[in-house]
């Protein structure tokens, strides 16, 4: 059972959150938070495996509490639901430690598939997101990319850039023909070796540095 944290000042934002979540068989609704020091508090208090959150909240910002809810327990993973579709946002959000970015216009099982994305360990961006935020990186890429090539073997070069092209651990594992446990010792040797801490910073570094188009 996923256990959920849905954190809101809209009290009928959070009736309708919650009413969708509770009615799926796999994931419940554990607590709710009206404002930011609010969350972190019952971040804390009840350690559920995932927070959806605003990012416009009253007493402390969506981004501060993301980043002190994130420094409790890397085990709870954050979902960003919010109104604001812009690259700036869902960059500092990522950085913060979010795993996940939506927009409250999307549809409801965006939100389903997001938080069951999330739950296994994996990132999830709405299309739209994911555009943004490649055209960024690939703007502004500095043209380091065999300095980058250099650290990593020839099969963590293969692994970064499936599981960079929205490849989960078992696609990516199917797709080279190993188990996903390599996958995954895989995975942490590149993130080690990168100095990276999440699977969205593994995914934006390797869109910066043209593993998006490694063959």
């Amino acid at each position: 059972m996923i256990s959920i944290l849905i954190v809101d000042d809209h009290a009928i934002v959070r009736a309708g959150i919650k009413m969708m979540i509770d009615s799926q068989p796999d994931m419940k609704v554990i607590g709710e938070a009206e404002d930011g020091e609010d969350a972190v508090q019952k971040a804390l208090d009840l350690v559920p495996d995932i927070v959806v959150m605003d990012l416009n909240l009253p007493k402390k910002s969506g981004m501060v509490a993301i980043k002190q809810i994130i420094e409790t327990s890397d085990k709870i993973k954050i979902i960003v639901l919010t109104m604001h579709e812009d690259k700036e946002y869902i960059f500092r959000t990522l950085q913060a430690g979010a795993s996940s970015y939506l927009l409250k216009s999307h549809h409801e099982n965006d939100l389903l598939e997001a938080i069951r994305t999330v739950s296994v360990g994996d990132a999830y961006l709405y299309p739209n997101a994911t555009k943004l935020l490649l055209e960024d990186y690939i703007r502004k890429s500095s043209g380091t990319h065999e300095d980058h090539l250099m650290k990593l073997s020839g099969r963590e070069q293969e692994v970064l850039s499936y599981l960079a092209k929205g490849y989960t651990n078992r696609e990516a594992a199917e797709q080279l023909y190993v188990s996903i446990k390599t996958i995954e010792t895989h995975r942490s040797k590149i993130m080690e070796k990168l100095n990276l801490k999440t699977r969205p910073a593994l995914v934006e570094y390797a869109a910066k540095n043209g593993f998006l188009d490694f063959s």
